[in-house]
């Protein structure tokens, strides 16, 4: 036990000096070295996921590894090429990312110094404006009769889902949503796709669900909101063509003919983080369910779509 004990401490002991840590600020140092490090790398990665520079990164990593195989096969003619591309890159990347860059800096230097360690408020206030342009253009196409299928994404991918339709990048609104849903447009029938603030696709094919304890009364609509759910996590928002009902589903369930405030409160609950409100969301499901049950074998006619 002793001799344990003495390997562990000289073991401790070798990595403090090895990092050079002398005292409990020289800790305090490193971990605050690494955690703005870490960060930064973070936001960075954040930023470029989405746009063409992931191409471009996918492309270096290449560039580096025939450079990497060229050397160690002693190829002299493309090492030698290899190097000179390598030379000149961080100025291509320069040249070629400039506008991002203008606007990624000018974007730091608008926002107060606390919105960089506030990233959730921000994302949470987006969320909270777009559940509310999603809410109200929801009640609007109910009332004139237009049918409507809108997914929001959550933790699980709907990048495959979204694929299946036309690709878009438009903050969420009313009249957008409003827009795409007009009959006999190209891009009526099919879901569209949320991610975050942002419609992601339009007119994306979804999975039908597969439970037949579903009542038949409810169309296509309705069983691909309800199919969706079933494989992911999302929540998803469907408006009859035929009632003009608004109803939600979520984890394989759905409820009918839910109310503004219900579903407002639903779709905060389920997207918005460190501001959920979840007694108050089961609140307003028990009181939509009330006169109605809110389960797949729910008898209330729906679309016949």
């Amino acid at each position: 036990m002793e001799m344990q004990l003495s390997i562990a401490s000289k073991t401790f002991s070798y990595i403090l000096d090895y990092l050079g840590i002398d005292s409990v600020w020289d800790g305090i140092r490193i971990i605050l070295d690494v955690g703005i490090v870490t960060y930064l790398f973070y936001r960075l990665f954040n930023f470029l996921k989405d746009s063409r520079a992931m191409q471009l990164i996918k492309g270096i990593i290449i560039i580096f590894a025939v450079a990497i195989l060229a050397s160690l096969l002693r190829l002299t003619t493309i090492s030698y090429a290899l190097n000179i591309v390598l030379e000149i890159l961080p100025l291509l990347i320069a040249l070629i990312f400039l506008p991002e860059l203008r606007r990624a800096l000018e974007g730091l230097g608008n926002k107060p110094l606390a919105s960089l360690f506030n990233r959730a408020s921000e994302k949470n206030k987006a969320l909270s404006s777009a559940i509310d342009e999603t809410v109200n253009a929801a009640f609007v196409m109910g009332e004139e009769r237009v049918g409507a299928l809108i997914v929001f994404e959550r933790e699980t991918n709907l990048t495959e889902i979204a694929n299946t339709g036309t690709a878009m990048d438009a903050k969420v609104s009313a009249q957008l949503l409003r827009l795409l849903f007009i009959p006999n447009t190209p891009l009526h029938d099919g879901a569209v796709i949320i991610r975050g603030d942002r419609v992601l696709a339009a007119a994306s094919i979804l999975p039908l669900s597969e439970n037949r304890s579903i009542s038949k009364d409810l169309g296509t609509r309705h069983r691909a909101g309800i199919g969706i759910s079933e494989r992911t996590d999302c929540v998803s928002v469907i408006v009859s063509e035929e009632t003009g009902a608004v109803s939600v589903a979520q984890d394989g369930n759905i409820t009918l003919n839910v109310s503004k405030n219900t579903l407002r409160s639903v779709l905060r609950d389920s997207l918005m983080k460190k501001e959920k409100v979840h007694q108050q969301s089961e609140k307003a499901l028990r009181e939509s369910n009330a006169p109605r049950s809110s389960k797949n074998s729910n008898k209330k006619k729906g679309e016949k779509k």
